[in-house]
């Protein structure tokens, strides 16, 4: 069993940025694939960006040049720093972990982006 804790979320105006932290426990973090989804009220929760074992990053490209997954094994953490952020980055941001044989999501934090 995968726990996920994220942290950082929090209320920033336009144009400002934060980092996301997800901690993981209970797991092997360093084989598993890391992802950040977001879910604005009322919408579908949508993938932003994953992270494999060996580095390789993808991005949605909503968010491609502006938000950056990083992941520090030793930490067992991984990272999400949003820059340039918008009113419409407003939402709940979940970690989400794939072990290949299921997925394990975080709590979730909220981020709002509003002046």
């Amino acid at each position: 069993q995968v726990q996920l804790v994220e942290s950082g979320g929090g209320l920033v105006q336009p144009g400002g940025s934060l980092r996301l932290s997800c901690a993981a426990s209970g797991g092997i973090f360093s084989i598993y694939t890391m992802g950040w989804y977001r879910q604005a009220p009322g919408k579908q929760r949508v993938l932003l960006a994953t992270i494999t074992s060996g580095g390789r990053t993808n991005y949605a490209d909503s968010v491609k040049g502006r938000f950056t997954i990083s992941r520090d094994n030793a930490k067992n953490t991984v990272y999400l720093q949003m820059n340039s952020l918008k009113p419409e980055d407003t939402a709940v941001y979940y970690c989400n972990a794939d072990t290949a044989r299921a997925y394990y999501w975080g709590q979730g934090t909220q981020v709002t982006v509003s002046s």
